[in-house]
């Protein structure tokens, strides 16, 4: 007997049985729910609107209640895990958790036709979905998108849509890339210089490494309401927003705003180019003030229990130069300048930490002077440095360049529009396997990364997420024995049907649209 297919569903759940008959979502559809259910269900009920279908949201118990969300006992022992069967009189949706019926309601929403991903009606007739069941549960614990606001600054209304992609893809981790060398874009309201200075620069490199400029002011940032607004659409899907704050390098809009946290005191312009800023903090009492308020706000405005303090590609050179810093390292007791660094975020780690979150930072954060145990590791180097941070006992999120950066270029082809460099396509995601060593740090699990300075606008940055990104959903959530390269771009096909109802701009397998091409001008490649 030949195996049946795989369903076009990514990513790809662990059981998947077909059963014979449709299940119709119609006028006379409502959903049943109770207690921790009841969000996922509110997100459905939301999700059956774009259809045409205005279902009620009723208790579990209520004879109308045709599809029926209930929380009880763990699925596949995991507080993800999922039971779904559609039967045509009933569909049900079990889990031991409201984030495991989230995760039931995204797969739900595959098993829809693409139309009914719309936001309004199309189709001439109620949608309906084939019979079946279903029984799923998550590899990885973190399964992350990383978006730079910073570099380019992305409205709320993309960072919204990126979330509700991110919970299609049953990904449950949004990091906010927030400040950089080129913005600040976090309203702290007792330093409004950050957002009144630091949040714009005048202009913006053209091309890559060029002395063209385009003349053009950009900037913005996120008032904390809409910070607050970001992170409550995201609780209602199960996603954690993990906000980073890159700190004590990749500071130039701070120092712009405030030169008196720098170590040479002299005015200085928010960044117009990118590469690595020398401007640094100063190994000050004043630096490390400004950076508890920070933390203060950033604390106060994402509950979740991650903080992202970054850690990365801090230049020692004003430090080295500086005979302030030199005696701050030596009154420290610190081997030398080079230290600095981590004794700046290990004192952010113990207010972190006495805030009862944990501190999460790039990989060089296990460098000169290290951090305590209980850092998370962003590993992005190479894939030796998960090993290198697991030894050491940290737990580590898989993030490596050369296979989760999605700003590289996608194919070799000469019509692809601008990248940093580099070459991802979606093949070598789908088949990466992710490892981080023998530990004792754990491998918590992978994240994609979006940098933007060559993803100018929200069609620039789907364009280089999709579909990389549904490759690394499947990496992060199927396990190794089910996971099949070949079988995921197989189904590729189908599934970006769903991505064209939710008006999505990736890049399609065969290369870019016309409009999406790089021609002759600012997006050319080199």
């Amino acid at each position: 007997m030949s195996r049946m297919p795989d369903p076009d569903l990514i990513p790809l759940p662990l059981v998947h049985e077909r059963r014979a008959g449709t299940f119709a979502v119609d006028t006379g559809t409502a959903i049943g729910a109770d207690g921790d259910a009841r969000p996922a269900a509110w997100v459905l009920h939301d999700v059956l609107a774009g259809a045409g279908v205005r279902a009620p949201v009723v208790p579990a118990a209520d004879p109308s209640a045709s599809i029926v969300l209930r929380v009880g006992e763990p699925v596949r022992d995991h507080p993800e895990g999922y039971r779904l069967t559609v039967t045509p009189e009933r569909t049900v949706l079990d889990g031991g958790t409201g984030p495991a019926l989230a995760r039931a309601v995204q797969t739900f929403r595959q098993l829809l036709p693409p139309a009914a991903l719309r936001r309004a009606p199309v189709a001439d007739g109620p949608p309906a979905i084939e019979c079946c069941h279903i029984e799923d549960a998550p590899r990885f614990d973190w399964r992350g998108v990383h978006l730079d606001v910073a570099r380019h600054f992305m409205p709320v209304s993309f960072v919204l849509k990126l979330i509700d992609l991110a919970a299609l893809h049953r990904l449950n981790v949004v990091h906010l890339h927030l400040t950089d060398d080129q913005g600040w874009r976090l309203e702290v309201p007792s330093r409004p210089r950050l957002t009144e200075v630091g949040a714009w620069r005048t202009e913006t490199v053209v091309g890559k490494e060029t002395d063209a400029f385009d003349g053009t002011p950009h900037g913005g940032y996120y008032t904390l309401d809409d910070l607050r607004e970001i992170v409550t659409y995201a609780a209602q899907r199960s996603i954690t927003v993990v906000p980073e704050i890159d700190l004590p390098g990749h500071v130039q809009a701070v120092v712009a705003a405030y030169p008196e946290l720098g170590n040479t005191g002299r005015p200085i312009e928010v960044r117009r180019t990118w590469g690595i800023s020398p401007h640094v903090l100063a190994p000050t009492d004043e630096a490390l003030a400004f950076a508890r308020e920070v933390l203060g706000t950033v604390l106060d405005a994402f509950p979740g229990p991650w903080v992202h303090l970054g850690g990365d590609e801090c230049p020692r050179t004003e430090w080295r130069e500086s005979p302030a810093a030199a005696t701050r390292a030596a009154q420290l007791g610190l081997g030398s300048v080079d230290e600095l660094q981590s004794w700046f975020l290990r004192a952010l780690h113990a207010d972190v930490t006495a805030a009862g979150r944990r501190v999460v930072g790039w990989d060089e954060v296990i460098d000169d002077g290290g951090m305590p145990a209980d850092t998370v590791v962003m590993a992005w180097q190479d894939g030796a440095r998960g090993p290198a941070a697991t030894a050491a006992g940290h737990d580590v999120v898989m993030s490596p360049q050369q296979v989760t950066y999605y700003d590289h270029y996608q194919s070799d082809g000469a019509d692809e529009p601008l990248a940093i460099g580099g070459l991802t396509t979606v093949e070598d995601v789908a088949a990466w396997e992710p490892a981080a060593g023998a530990g004792p740090g754990r491998l918590l699990g992978v994240q994609g990364q979006l940098w933007t300075e060559y993803l100018p606008t929200p069609a620039a940055v789907e364009y280089a997420a999709f579909p990389r990104l549904n490759a690394l959903a499947e990496v992060a959530w199927t396990a190794p024995a089910r996971r099949d390269a070949a079988g995921l771009l197989r189904r590729l096909p189908e599934h970006l049907r769903r991505l064209d109802a939710l008006d999505v701009g990736y890049r399609p397998l065969d290369g870019p649209l016309p409009g999406q091409r790089g021609g002759t001008g600012r997006r050319r490649r080199p």
